[in-house]
């Protein structure tokens, strides 16, 4: 038991480890990695505990503000797709702000996309309500032992940066850095600004927790829901849908039909009504040369989502 107990630990701190997700049922629950995942959970019920301010709530919400751009922008757009360019050092950075969302590292993230959308709901699709319910196509998918390691034969042009491999490896390190520091923030707060009404613990439930938790929340719901509920301008050959309400909560992500229609572009909500706040947030970085080429809809797919458009019509 004890060795047991020291390989799950090991696990949580170095990806790479060897553990139990090469022993039973591919399919079946990771167990041991299942348990920072619940903990997090658990840990939003500390807001019983330690009430709330309008401090700790205005940084609860900064922070999903800027890891859902984080995940939107780079993990998704930028490291899975590719649709613009920037430095190795900014590259780095928005791997650091997307690594502090707890949704494992950038290559983990990329690579089980890229695989996503070369088997979009079919039977290899790991993620696909169709194919394997709901309930596992919203998170389920990424507990099970088959899915724990990284698919780095899919990642190459992004495996070649240590920097990025380090991050991937050891995935815990950017969350645990983060909790630590706003337990610090919220201490120090507590003794040189009492009038805030905040403190350390209060700053970890809401700052960390809470704002972990709707973020992950927010982001399943593309594989889960945005194949389930919406509405269809192209055909696809999958079940993506384009739904403005989860597009509003995701930055843009819910544009789900069109983004399968063409993955490679840097912008999902292809037309001005489309409300997609990390094309705008990518138009501001482009406007202060932190990115770069960032990659546009072609026109002909552009004419072909506005005649299918006027025939739903």
């Amino acid at each position: 038991m004890s060795t047991r107990l020291a390989v799950a630990l090991r696990r949580w701190v170095d990806s790479s480890a060897e553990g139990d997700q090469t022993r039973g049922d591919p399919r079946g629950i990771d167990w041991p990695r299942v348990v920072p995942f619940v903990a997090l959970h658990l840990g939003c019920l500390g807001a019983i505990w330690t009430g709330w301010s309008p401090f700790a709530l205005g940084l609860a919400v900064a922070l999903f503000a800027v890891r859902m751009f984080a995940i939107t922008a780079f993990y998704h757009r930028y490291f899975s797709h590719r649709a613009f360019r920037t430095s190795r050092g900014w590259q780095f950075v928005f791997a650091v702000l997307g690594a502090s969302a707890v949704q494992r590292g950038p290559l983990w993230w990329a690579a089980h996309h890229r695989h996503h959308h070369v088997h979009s709901d079919q039977p290899e699709d790991v993620h696909s309500a169709r194919q394997e319910g709901f309930l596992r196509s919203h998170m389920g998918w990424f507990l099970a032992r088959e899915n724990f390691a990284t698919r780095m034969r899919l990642v190459r042009d992004l495996a070649r940066y240590p920097e990025l491999r380090w991050l991937d490896r050891y995935d815990v390190a950017v969350p645990a850095a983060l909790l630590v520091s706003l337990w610090m923030l919220g201490a120090w707060l507590e003794a040189v600004h009492p009038s805030l009404g905040t403190g350390p613990w209060q700053l970890v439930v809401w700052g960390f927790c809470i704002s972990t938790v709707v973020l992950f929340h927010s982001t399943f719901v593309i594989n889960s829901l945005a194949h389930c509920w919406g509405t269809r301008r192209y055909a696809t050959n999958d079940d993506s849908r384009n739904n403005p309400l989860l597009a509003l909560v995701t930055f843009g992500e819910g544009w789900h039909n069109n983004h399968h229609r063409y993955p490679g572009a840097a912008r999902q909500g292809f037309y001005w009504w489309e409300l997609d706040l990390s094309w705008y947030g990518l138009k501001l970085l482009a406007a202060l040369r932190i990115v770069r080429d960032l990659r546009p809809v072609p026109q002909s797919i552009l004419e072909a989502g506005r005649r299918g458009r006027r025939r739903q019509s």
